[in-house]
């Protein structure tokens, strides 16, 4: 089973997106925040992370800084799934590697399942 982790410090936003993913077949796990992320990250070892950037505690800047300073975190594609602007965003982001910026009012929930698909090649 494919497995996610989202990253995202809105509890409705996590739920939702929990119950999509879940339906689509995903293996899901959630965190609250970037700290929390790394560690979830760390003992789940997901398949793809889909990672806010504004929360407490640990931005998700700074946890995926975090990830992919660990061997076992340089090779995982994430998705940032956030309500700022990719314009307003960390131009390190891109060196980061990421695999795509999502604002989350652009898309449905069921349309960033289908981009996390196409991007693990599920589609």
């Amino acid at each position: 089973m494919t497995k996610i982790a989202i990253i995202e410090d809105d509890p409705t936003i996590n739920q939702m997106y929990r119950m999509k993913f879940e339906a689509a077949g995903f293996d899901v796990q959630l965190a609250s925040d970037g700290e929390r992320g790394v560690a979830l990250v760390e003992s789940f070892r997901p398949d793809l992370i889909l990672l806010d950037m504004q929360m407490p505690v640990m931005t998700g800047h700074e946890a995926l800084k975090k990830i992919r300073a660990e061997e076992w975190g340089k090779n995982i594609p994430v998705i940032v799934l956030t309500n700022m602007g990719e314009e307003e965003s960390p131009k390190e982001l891109r060196d980061l590697g990421i695999e795509s910026y999502i604002v989350k009012a652009e898309l449905t929930p069921s349309q960033v399942v289908d981009r996390v698909k196409d991007t693990l090649s599920l589609a």
